[in-house]
């Protein structure tokens, strides 16, 4: 009983208070889609039938093609093109197949739009990028696919912000621009919340690991990362730490998804991958093809 209220106590402190998380429901977040469920309540079954899973993902035309399309991506090196659905499973494997599926359905959740389209590109640039830094610095305790998935979700509370609050677009772009107040205060001078909270609630009812939730939650704390003392897991630690700087690798390289975030966040997110400021130079280089790639 009291490790059970123990662990109450730092979900509630690190993730998402209940009456918060109540007081939220009406700003639209969208539920997790019924394809979705299904294909995770067949995934978790003790035998999966691959089969079955790939009728599910098969229902939809957009999510099969975007799986395939994910599976034959750079990202995989996948020596041989997949064809099927079936081939997409079966290579990606459970675990990645479903952080897919949910990502391709997140982008086709939101109406298309061309500022949307350019923050999704964004997104997924600094999601392909984040992996490629897992296997390329080798980071210790992280799996590539758990930062391409965190990319993909760190900031999917912003458009469903952007639909409910007619005012939170002057929000985000003072908060871009703000190079010393945290982003999420800066939002909620206008806002009675932020995309953070928004975000993790979001990836909770869709599924995703605790500590991805956590991490988006928390990707704008300084306090949490760098204290001592913060609950903060240091997987959840690794992953912002990993967005962060693919995501000042992209604005480098590129030029998209212009925040202030690196000079206020940027120090202790090298000391947590255990990089020097003087290796950036180096890996300016080395990311370019991976930053400029097309989706």
């Amino acid at each position: 009983m009291a490790e059970n209220e123990e662990r109450k106590m730092n979900d509630n402190s690190l993730g998402v208070d209940g009456l918060l998380e109540r007081s939220l429901l009406d700003i639209g977040i969208p539920p997790c889609p019924a394809i979705l469920s299904r294909f995770m309540d067949e995934s978790q079954k003790d035998e999966p039938d691959y089969h079955r899973l790939a009728e599910i993902v098969g229902s939809d035309v957009c999510i099969s093609a975007g799986l395939i399309k994910t599976a034959n991506s750079p990202f995989f090196g996948m020596r041989q093109r997949v064809r099927s659905v079936n081939e997409a499973l079966t290579v990606l494997g459970l675990k990645a197949s479903s952080r897919a599926v949910a990502g391709i359905i997140l982008r086709n959740t939101f109406p298309y739009t061309a500022p949307m389209e350019r923050f999704w590109d964004a997104s997924a640039r600094i999601a392909n990028l984040s992996g490629w830094l897992v296997q390329h610095l080798d980071i210790v305790g992280l799996m590539a696919e758990d930062a391409y998935t965190f990319g993909l979700f760190r900031d999917c509370g912003i458009p469903i912000l952007l639909k409910r609050f007619p005012n939170y677009r002057a929000a985000l772009d003072a908060a871009n621009h703000d190079g010393v107040r945290s982003f999420i205060e800066v939002e909620q001078t206008e806002i009675p919340t932020n995309h953070a909270m928004v975000g993790c609630i979001l990836s909770q009812s869709w599924w995703l690991p605790e500590e991805i939730c956590l991490a988006i939650r928390n990707h704008h704390d300084l306090a949490a990362l760098s204290s001592a003392g913060s609950r903060l897991p240091m997987l959840s630690r690794k992953l912002i730490a990993t967005s962060q700087l693919a995501e000042h690798l992209v604005q480098q390289q590129l030029g998209l998804s212009l925040t202030r975030e690196w000079s206020k966040l940027g120090s202790t997110c090298l000391q947590i991958l255990g990089l020097e400021e003087a290796q950036l130079e180096t890996l300016y280089a080395e990311a370019t093809p991976i930053a400029s790639a097309s989706e």
